[in-house]
């Protein structure tokens, strides 16, 4: 069985060897990610594919937020090729949920909490608790938040 890290690594290889400089380098600074993680902790250890995928999510997310600043920043060029590095990164990530997927999760997250009788400010926290295992790695907290928040006022 492959691990995500080794995948990751075979694919680096084959990048080098056609010459794709992105990609390459791309894998190669998350690559040098992991690592990082693996021995972050006070001995070294083999990440699962989920933590690997944990530092995949969080380095596409670096590479969005990249985007936007550089996008702002009136400096396309760089702009463009953080987010080619994203969707490069996100190509090894799962599915992102679409909007009505989120909402439809949420809305039924809300009133699961209702029932439990979670109210008010409260009812945040419960709704997260019944959401998040449910989009895990599938859409970003703040996306998540945000939904929450609307349909809790709504």
């Amino acid at each position: 069985m492959t691990t995500l890290k080794s995948k990751l690594q075979d694919d680096l290889n084959a990048a080098i060897k056609e010459r794709d400089e992105l990609r390459s380098s791309t894998l190669r600074l998350t690559l040098a990610a992991i690592t990082k993680e693996e021995v972050a902790g006070k001995e070294k250890r083999e990440l699962s594919d989920d933590e690997v995928q944990k530092v995949i999510a969080k380095e596409a997310k670096k590479r969005r937020e990249a985007a936007e600043a550089f996008a702002q920043g009136g400096r396309s060029e760089q702009a463009e090729r953080e987010k080619a590095e994203g969707v490069i990164l996100d190509a090894y990530l799962p599915q992102q949920l679409s909007d009505d997927e989120l909402r439809s999760i949420v809305t039924q997250a809300v009133e699961e909490a209702k029932a439990a009788g979670a109210e008010g400010p409260r009812a945040m926290g419960a709704v997260m608790k019944i959401v998040n295992p449910k989009v895990a790695g599938r859409a970003e907290g703040g996306r998540v938040a945000a939904t929450v928040k609307q349909l809790l006022a709504g």
